[in-house]
């Protein structure tokens, strides 16, 4: 992967989790060399999982070695960035930072780092296997240059956006970021609906998943948006219509937004409680 001449090329992680490794497992697929990426994880268990999968250069603890780091990957829990922050500023003031932390507003990492070259991500589980969602917000110091290289890193785990007013990330949250909890929900539902009906545990996952996958697939292929998609398999005195009728009376439509609006609210209470 090719990085701006004018930076460092080594990426430090900050954390060594799910999120640290999609991204990880991303850049190394599209060619950034191992010895390039450098991970402070304190738990001895997951920092040998990195070596052994990775063949990452590893930490227990922050130290002068991440002045090699052009790009900061903060990829840590809420509750933990200001501590982990306070023992890292140090060693990387003159670095690009990328946080993935849920919540965490630019301005607390901003402050805590001595920075402003800061982006806010708020990617998803997807990114694991490819088909993450990122929204992504930059501070007014960051450079074309420097969001370029963000964009470089991020989509090697899928798709991205930016967005241009930072409270957007709440809404990105409550969207894409908890989103696969969401299907995941769905797909539990239909699962049991369909054993209720005589189908096996395997057959009615098989259908149910299957479905999500290709009703997605068809979705980001057509030209026709999602409501006329579902209007078109929706024939009136069907099983269908009967179902959606169904959903339509318990207002399934309602709760879900509803829904999603506590989720967004959370994704900014997290600013609240654990950015000061």
């Amino acid at each position: 992967m090719s990085t701006p001449s004018t930076t460092s090329q080594t990426l430090a992680f900050i954390g060594g989790g799910n999120m640290a490794s999609a991204i990880i497992g991303g850049l190394i697929k599209q060619g950034t060399p191992a010895n390039h990426i450098l991970v402070v994880e304190p738990f001895e268990e997951a920092r040998q999982r990195l070596l052994a999968q990775f063949g990452v250069r590893v930490l227990a603890a922050a130290d002068a070695t991440l002045a090699e780091a052009g790009l900061v990957i903060w990829a840590v829990k809420p509750q933990t960035f200001k501590e982990a922050a306070q023992q890292t500023r140090d060693f990387c003031a003159h670095s690009l930072h990328l946080s993935v932390a849920a919540g965490i507003r630019s301005d607390s990492i901003a402050n805590w780092l001595g920075t402003e070259r800061v982006v806010r991500a708020m990617p998803n589980t997807p990114a694991l296997v490819g088909l993450g969602q990122t929204g992504l917000f930059a501070r007014a110091a960051v450079t074309d240059t420097d969001k370029a290289w963000i964009e470089q890193v991020i989509a090697t785990t899928g798709a991205l956006l930016w967005v241009k007013d930072e409270p957007l990330l709440d809404a990105v949250t409550a969207i894409s970021g908890s989103g696969p909890a969401y299907v995941f929900f769905f797909i539990e539902a239909m699962v049991e609906a369909g054993v209720k009906m005589g189908l096996t545990a395997e057959q009615a996952t098989q259908l149910a998943i299957g479905t999500f996958e290709g009703a997605s697939q068809l979705a980001k292929t057509a030209s026709e948006p999602p409501s006329v998609l579902r209007e078109r398999v929706t024939s009136k005195g069907g099983t269908t219509y009967a179902a959606l009728t169904s959903m339509q009376n318990a207002h399934v439509s309602d709760l879900f937004q509803a829904a999603l609006k506590v989720a967004e609210l959370r994704a900014h209470e997290l600013g609240d409680e654990f950015g000061a």
